[in-house]
C-alpha cells in the first residue's frame, strides 16, 4: 500500500495559525465589535473627516475577525452582532446637527446610504461562522463514538 505524505500548509495558512486565538463569548463578540468599530468610527472622523468608504472598508475585517474569535457555542450571534456594532460605530461619522433627533436621523441617513457596506460584513460573518459550524459538525461526525452498554 501507498501512503500519502502530508503536504506543508501554505505560509498563508501558517501565518493566521500563529494569530491569537480568543474565545468569545455572544455578548464578549457584540461588545469587541461595537468598541473597535466605535474607535475607527472616531478615527476616521478625525483622520478622514468621517469618510464612510474608510469606514465601511475597516468594517469588513473586523467582521472577520468577530467571527472567527466567538466561541464555537456562540456562533450564530456573529452575524447578528456585526451589524448593530456598525449601527454603533457609524454615530462619529453621521453628521447629525440639531440636537439628539438630527443626530438619529444622520444615523438612519448614514445606515440606509452605507447599507452595502453593512450587508457585505454581515455576509463575510456569516459566512464564516457558517464555514466554521460546518467544520465542527464533521469532526464530531468523524469522531468515534463509544459503544453503550
Amino acid at each position: 500500500m501507498y501512503r500519502v505524505a502530508a503536504r506543508p500548509a501554505p505560509p498563508f495558512v501558517l501565518a493566521l495559525r500563529r494569530l491569537p486565538q480568543p474565545r468569545l463569548t455572544s455578548l464578549g463578540g457584540g461588545l469587541f465589535a461595537a468598541a473597535v468599530m466605535f474607535l475607527l468610527g472616531c478615527l476616521d472622523w478625525l483622520i478622514f473627516d468621517g469618510s464612510p468608504a474608510v469606514y465601511g472598508v475597516l468594517f469588513l475585517p473586523v467582521s472577520a475577525v468577530t467571527a472567527l474569535w466567538v466561541r464555537p457555542a456562540d456562533l450564530v450571534s456573529a452575524p447578528v452582532s456585526v451589524p448593530i456594532a456598525f449601527a454603533f460605530g457609524i454615530v462619529p461619522i453621521a453628521d447629525g446637527t440639531g440636537g439628539i433627533g438630527g443626530q438619529a436621523m444622520a444615523v438612519v441617513t448614514a445606515l440606509a446610504l452605507h447599507a452595502g457596506w453593512l450587508y457585505g460584513g454581515t455576509l463575510v460573518a456569516g459566512v464564516i461562522a457558517s464555514v466554521r459550524k460546518v467544520r465542527l459538525m464533521g469532526r464530531r461526525r468523524a469522531r468515534p463514538t463509544a459503544p453503550r452498554r
